[in-house]
Order: structure tokens, then sequence, then C-alpha cells
């Protein structure tokens, strides 16, 4: 290989081999990268003849990499986050990242999402201070407006005029938590009408009102009322109430990983929109850090 010719080694052309090769697909590839798929094809090409060996074969059903290209990406891969993050650190210098960042999370999962991107970006810019703390069920989300928090990972919808939604970061499936003995916990699944004359433990506090009968209806689809059950402040009082018999609830599917119980059941809810989890910050803030910390917390689980 002629190392001269890899000297003037365009950026885009180095973005195209590494990202057909995470996607090994050229209509992905192109979409990521906002170029058209011969744009992409084109680019490949050059490339292979610079090697004088194909990096990638094609077939009309598929695309994949040959040894030599699975070399050379993990030879570049390397290199190239070594680039981006230099050129991040450079550009967070020039833009002034720094200040502190209150972040809040609401179930196990989405702090993890938080704490890892909270990492990643005092790593970038040192001089930034990330707090990340759990917020509880029944909080809703009033520490975002009354200043406390500086952006919040919560389930969807929100509808605050005074709150800004970012992007979906988590989705997972609905599950119904309810007592082992209850003669629904053995079902394979349960629809929406099954929550017919069930008693749902729902929030309190400050928790809108439209985010209430989103996540625990007061009807199934045909009318049939849902009942309610004892107000809930935490999770923990949520899973107390449904191994105590006095009542069920919704909830995410990972769920049982993260709150096994011996005395609940999680039942699949079938026919029934993803939960989706996502950011959301006041829309009068805005700052270096906080577009950082969006960045960071990356693509959807």
């Amino acid at each position: 290989m002629d190392l001269k010719g890899w000297a003037v080694l365009e950026r885009y052309e180095l973005e195209a081999f590494l990202t057909l090769a995470e996607e090994l697909h050229f209509g992905r590839t192109a979409e990521r990268l906002g170029v058209s798929t011969g744009r992409i094809s084109q680019t490949v090409k050059k490339l292979e003849r610079r090697v004088g060996t194909p990096l990638f074969a094609r077939t009309s059903r598929s695309v994949r990499l040959t040894p030599v290209g699975h070399a050379l990406y993990g030879d570049l891969l390397p290199a190239h986050r070594q680039m981006r993050a230099a050129l991040e650190r450079a550009t967070a210098a020039g833009r002034g990242v720094h200040g502190r960042l209150r972040v809040g999370f609401g179930t196990p999962w989405g702090g993890e999402l938080l704490t890892a991107a909270a990492e990643a970006v005092t790593a970038l810019h040192p001089g930034c201070e990330i707090t990340v703390r759990e917020v509880p069920l029944d909080g809703g989300v009033r520490a975002l407006q009354d200043g406390t928090l500086d952006i919040q990972c919560t389930a969807f919808p929100v509808r605050e005029p005074d709150l800004t939604t970012g992007p979906v970061v988590v989705t997972d499936e609905r599950v119904l938590l309810l007592p082992v003995g209850h003669s629904l916990a053995g079902r394979a699944s349960l629809g929406a009408e099954d929550l017919a004359g069930l008693d749902l433990i729902a929030p309190g506090g400050a928790v809108p009102r439209h985010w209430v009968d989103h996540h625990y209806p007061r009807a199934t689809p045909s009318g049939a009322p849902v009942g309610r059950g004892p107000a809930a402040a935490t999770w923990q009082e949520v899973l107390s109430h449904v191994t105590a018999g006095r009542g069920a609830s919704p909830g995410a599917a990972r769920g049982a990983q993260y709150h096994p119980r011996p005395g609940i059941a999680y039942v699949p809810l079938r026919g029934l929109p993803p939960l989706e989890y996502g950011l959301v910050w006041p829309t009068a803030s805005d700052s270096a850090l906080l577009r950082a910390f969006v960045k960071a917390v990356g693509t959807p689980l």
C-alpha cells in the first residue's frame, strides 16, 4: 500500500468506510452520513483501488467485510476515535464548555445511562461539574420547573409548555406487575382489556394528570372502568403494595431485572405501544454544557 496515498485520506472517506463496516448496508450508511448511496459506493471503490484489494464482499442481499477490510477497520477505528475526541476537546475549549449541570433520573436504567454520559462529558471537559440524582416516582418534572434540576430522563409523554423534550433514549415493552397469587399472574401475556376491574397503583404528588392517565388509564379501550389502588411516592412503595396484594402496576419489562421480587409476577402487556423515555429540560435553558450532555447520552437503547 502506498502510504503517501493514505496521507491525503479525506474525512468523508474515512467515515464512509468505518460507517459501512458497522452498518454493512449501503442505504443505512448513506442515511447516517447524509449523502447518496452512490456517493458511498464510489468512495468505497476508490479506497479499494487505493488498497489494491476488496474491502467488502457484496452480493445482492448482503455486505460483509473481507479479511483485509476487517483488519483495516480494526486499525483505523482507534485512531478515528482519538481524532474525534481531540476535535471535541478543541471545540469545547473554543466554545467554553464549563459550569454545573444537575441531572435527574427516575429509573435505574436511566440512572446508568445518565451516569455514563456524565463521566464521558467530564472526561472531555474536566472543568465541568455534573451531579446525577434520583427523582421519586411522584416527583414528575417538578424539579425542572422549580430550578432544582437542569435536565431529566423521564417517561414520555411530557406536554409542559415551559419544557423542551429531547430524543427518545430508551424504549421498552410494557408489563403488568401483579401479586403472584393473582388469577392473571400465570397468563403468558395480557391485553389492555385485562386491566378492567383492577386497581392500579399510581403516583400522586406533582405528577401531571395527562401523564398519569397515559400510563395508568382509568378505563380500557372498550370503556370498562379501571380502578385506583393506593398512591405511591417511590417504586419501592409500588413493589410493596403489589406484593401485599393492594393492586397492580404497569411498568417496563426490564424492571423484572432491576426489581425482582418473589411475590411479584411481571406479565407482558401486548397490543400497546412501547414505553419511551427521553431527555427533558427547561425551554429557557441553554448552555454548551447542556448540549454536550444531550449529545453524550447518545444512541437509544
